[in-house]
């Protein structure tokens, strides 16, 4: 049976279904753990459970002190306060409950459940010959869902579309903070890089605030920077995309497996962002500590068994693991699209399947979300 189609617009409109599910799940999680919690309370009783209950309260306090900016501290601070909470202390252990994750787009709209005879857990996978454009394995391609960091290509290329001089220093500051997710990120608010350094950090560890602050350095600041991301994937045909940051961050960043083939095939024109992107590992100076990053591809930081021309990872809970990637196969180049895989390495994993299924001789294969008579 052929599968739904999706569009941008009705995907927008139904964001809100997985975070639906995920707080009917989390209250029912919260009611069935909530008398155990409430038990061991009771049981305090003693001056010296009262003292115990004190001491983990004044070090819960100093660890939640810490910002996010001082990742560092913050860890050191939690090692001394466990240490002090621990010491003497074999009682009871208080339960705390469980905070399921919000399903992703995929998994709300039944993208998960979509056969394919490679048993790949991305719900969205995409294979295509550069030279030709030939597709080679097709699952859900036309499906239109949040694409997390794979945004900053386009990032990316609107940055050095604009010619400004790689060289500029920009700052980090308040306004480059993530304040929709609240992640935290090693690049501190006050620390000063090049505009070069920040565009290499941001393709290569997916560096959020790098990405940010880029942005907000354009003609015209953040808005004038998402009008031209937008624009130029009109340019490029991506009919099925939309971007609303430049970071990613932000669910409503949107693509379909289709849109992001041609993303790749524009970036893979820049030099710099395929030398980027690929990098193992890159150090940067703030002005205040030197830090080092590594890539986020276990396929870059691994046995170099593959021959990687362009690369970039994403996720945010509605996106799910996102990989994209331009590679050589047997001597062909492959632009191979993986979105919405569950599990942290299911789409490294699901990659070196689609390889392995290339070596044995491929051929096209269809879902039943592409193909009128339903697929394999």
């Amino acid at each position: 049976m052929k599968a739904e189609s999706f569009s941008p617009r009705r995907m927008l409109q139904s964001m809100a279904l997985g975070t639906a599910v995920s707080v009917a799940v989390a209250l029912l999680a919260a009611t069935v753990t909530m008398t155990p919690t409430d038990a061991f309370a009771a049981t305090a009783k003693t001056h010296q459970a009262a003292k115990k209950k004190a001491t983990a309260s004044s070090a819960k306090k100093s660890v939640k002190s810490a910002s996010a900016d001082d990742v560092p501290r913050a860890k050191s601070v939690r090692k001394r306060a466990t240490l002090a909470a621990n010491v003497r202390h074999h009682g009871a252990v208080r339960r705390v409950a469980f905070q399921p994750r919000q399903p992703s787009v995929g998994q709300a709209f039944g993208l998960h459940d979509t056969p394919d005879s490679l048993a790949l857990r991305s719900s969205v996978a995409y294979v295509v010959d550069q030279n030709s454009g030939e597709p080679l394995f097709d699952k859900n391609s036309h499906a239109v869902v949040p694409i997390a960091s794979i945004t900053k290509l386009m990032t990316a290329m609107v940055v050095l579309d604009s010619k400004l001089p790689l060289t500029d220093q920009i700052e980090v500051t308040d306004e480059d903070r993530d304040y929709e997710k609240g992640t935290g990120s090693r690049l501190s608010v006050g620390s000063v890089l090049s505009r070069e350094d920040m565009l290499h950090i941001a393709l290569m560890a997916s560096e959020n605030r790098a990405a940010a602050s880029m942005s907000r350095y354009y003609p015209g600041g953040r808005p004038a920077f998402i009008a031209a991301m937008n624009a130029k994937a009109k340019t490029l045909g991506m009919a099925d995309t939309h971007f609303e940051n430049s970071t990613g961050l932000s669910s409503q960043n949107v693509s379909s497996a289709r849109d992001l083939v041609k993303m790749v095939n524009a970036a893979y024109q820049y030099p710099l962002i395929r030398k980027f992107s690929t990098d193992r590992s890159y150090e940067v100076n703030t002005g205040k500590r030197n830090l080092a990053y590594n890539s986020t591809n276990a396929l870059i930081r691994g046995n170099n068994s593959w021959d990687i021309g362009l690369q970039k990872t994403g996720f945010i809970n509605e996106a799910g693991e996102c990989l994209v990637m331009q590679a050589t196969i047997h001597g062909h180049p492959m632009v191979m699209v993986l979105l919405d895989s569950f599990g942290k390495y299911s789409r490294f994993a699901d990659a070196a399947r689609l390889r392995n299924w290339l070596d044995a001789g491929g051929g096209e294969r269809l879902t039943a979300a592409n193909a009128p008579n339903g697929g394999t």
